[in-house]
């Protein structure tokens, strides 16, 4: 926010920008945007970038309480000038902005907004942190809050619609500085982040990440005293406001700066159950899963189990269910919760040095080995990164046998990846996310995912289409969730989608889910996809498995299958079915019954989204 803004837009092309006041500029002049209603249907679309805004929320952004008859014909007028601003063509000599579905969609590439720009360079920041380039992550996130000129969109706030997004955007703008505050701490360079924090604390001082950050970049620049005082201030306003005391996280911030010195940058208590590598995931409060929340609660809770194994398809909300649990246990583990992803963002497993370092990090655990890559050989390269490895392995052993600490370690795609991880003593636990049932680590205790009770998923439906939307039309409801599978993601997505086609009823979404090769079509959100997120798990079946799961699909579609029919279809003699299932089960691509029952009497299921990408993949 210190610096002159960047921009990227090519020669030729306007650049808009919302982080600020809403501006658009070609080749470095500044363009007439016209009367304030005009700019309100640009902003608004400019808040969606290339997603369909229906007409009633471009008309309740200008005319929020009565619009008028001719509402509908201005917004064309409004909605011409923008074509007009932005040329007759984009991409491919495609049409800038289209008309359908009830709204308008405007198509625009990441160098010509700055929100777009400011998103990737936010992505491509986190993501170098997850390697372990603090320096890297450092520049490019410095880079994106430099496109931050103020309050977004600070000159149209009095429309309650446009408000709501600005609002959105400001709070992704926050997160990514407390991203870069918290890195360029870590790489000894506190200094530079304080001042920008104090301004920030100013504006939003209930905003525990920002304190927490502030005092750190104090602490570590020598100023103890104010860093201590920022707690001080932070505890009255907290008792004062809202009557609460600070989380268990800052006040054992504040404790570690009371008996440490500036050698701890980053005192593992401060740290959530999140970290810079966390993925993008769907908003909707956590919903449901009361009986495996209250299993995980109690069985970390009393110490006794070290290891839990969370255990469910794609998209069934393994992660939120381990943050939530994670987020409620905080009293039993002052030493601090940490998540690391164990997969990379293109679903291959990360190595268990990169691991380590992230943990390291994240919780000050350092090796004791020289960095890889010092020798002088290929030879002794490798065995001077085996060794590094070694070290921060035994250095991540030692910790974990002096700390009370949560280890979330998610979306693990087999048992090698987190061997070595896993704490041989102390009080330390781990809550392990994966999609098939690892059956290869004991001793565990396991929490398997089902579907989504009826309930439960009509619960999370309404809380993102609205409770009255839902009550005026339960039974397509019903019929949206369970053509859903009971998927928690599925459901979200749905209840998305419906979000912004409001004037879509819930009947003819139902039609649409209900058909079985234009389901997971429907199902996409944004950058959200069903279908995206179901294709990461097929690549973890092994080829065979994927076989097996093809044929096994055309038979779940009545319900379930019985170990002879499966034997039928596979063509092959019942222990080899038996095998076939039993190693898909494994995998988490086919349920049975929770009870204990022979093989010949359990009734076999394959969720119904795995099997429509199943039949697409194998043309079964």
């Amino acid at each position: 926010m210190t610096r002159p803004p960047v921009r990227t837009a090519p020669t030729g092309a306007v650049y808009f920008s919302l982080l600020g006041p809403l501006t658009a500029r070609l080749d470095g002049h500044e363009l007439p945007l016209g009367p304030r209603k005009q700019r309100l249907v640009l902003a608004t679309l400019l808040s969606r970038p290339n997603t369909p805004v229906p007409v009633e929320v471009l008309t309740d952004a200008v005319w929020p309480d009565d619009p008028p008859r001719t509402a509908r014909k201005n917004l064309q007028v409004y909605v011409s000038a923008a074509r007009t601003l932005l040329g007759p063509a984009g991409h491919e000599g495609r049409d800038r902005v289209v008309h359908g579905c009830g709204g308008y969609l405007l198509r625009i590439a990441e160098g010509e907004l700055d929100t777009l720009r400011f998103g990737s360079l936010a992505r491509a920041g986190r993501a170098a942190a997850g390697r372990g380039d603090l320096a890297g992550a450092a520049r490019l996130l410095r880079e994106a809050l430099d496109l931050w000129e103020g309050p977004p969109l600070n000159d149209l706030r009095d429309s309650a619609g446009v408000a709501e997004e600005a609002g959105r955007l400001e709070a992704r703008c926050l997160t990514v500085y407390e991203d870069w505050a918290e890195t360029e701490i870590e790489l000894g360079r506190p200094a530079v982040a304080v001042d920008g924090l104090r301004d920030l604390v100013e504006r939003h001082p209930l905003r525990e990440r920002l304190r927490a950050a502030w005092m750190n970049s104090l602490h570590q620049s020598g100023r103890q005293a104010e860093a201590l005082a920022v707690y001080d201030d932070y505890r009255q306003l907290m008792a004062r406001e809202l009557g609460l005391e600070p989380s268990p996280a800052m006040a054992a911030l504040y404790r570690s700066m009371l008996g440490r010195g500036r050698e701890a940058r980053r005192p593992a208590p401060a740290r959530e159950a999140v970290s810079p590598a966390a993925p993008p995931s769907c908003t909707a409060a956590f919903t449901g899963r009361p009986g495996e929340l209250r299993d995980l609660l109690e069985v970390l809770g009393c110490g006794e189990e070290r290891v839990v194994v969370v255990s469910g398809p794609a998209g069934a909300g393994k992660s939120a269910l381990a943050l939530r649990a994670a987020h409620l246990l905080a009293d039993r583990f002052p030493d601090g919760r940490v998540r690391v992803r164990v997969r990379r963002e293109d679903g291959t497993a990360r190595s268990r040095a990169e691991i380590l370092a992230e943990l390291g990090r994240l919780c000050g655990v350092a090796g004791n080995a020289a960095s890889p890559g010092n020798t002088a050989s290929p030879e002794g390269a490798a065995g001077g990164d085996r060794a590094a490895t070694a070290a921060l392995a035994d250095a991540w052993q030692e910790w974990q046998a002096r700390h009370r600490a949560l280890v979330v370690l998610d979306d693990v795609p087999d048992e090698a990846s987190v061997r070595g991880l896993l704490s041989r003593s102390g009080k330390c636990s781990v809550l392990i996310t994966a999609r098939g049932q690892l059956a290869g680590l004991a001793p565990v205790h396991r929490v398997a995912l089902p579907a989504l009770a009826d309930a439960e998923a009509l619960e999370l439906l309404g809380k993102l289409i609205g409770a009255g939307r839902l009550r005026a039309d339960p039974g397509a409801a019903l019929r949206i969730v369970r053509a859903c599978g009971g998927l928690p993601l599925a459901v979200e997505v749905s209840g998305m989608r419906l979000a912004v086609l409001r004037h879509l009823p819930l009947a003819e979404y139902a039609d649409r889910l209900d058909d079985p090769s234009a389901a997971l079509d429907e199902l996409v959100a944004g950058d959200v996809s069903v279908r995206h997120r179901i294709a990461s798990g097929w690549q973890d079946l092994a080829d065979g498995d994927r076989w097996v799961l093809g044929r096994l699909a055309g038979l779940a579609e009545a319900g379930g299958f019985t170990l002879d029919r499966a034997t039928e279809a596979l063509g092959c003699g019942e222990r080899a079915a038996i095998r076939a299932v039993e190693s898909l089960i494994d995998a988490g691509a086919v349920t049975s019954p929770a009870g204990e029952v022979t093989a010949h009497a359990a009734l076999y299921e394959v969720p119904r989204l795995l099997g429509l990408y199943a039949h697409e993949r194998e043309g079964v």
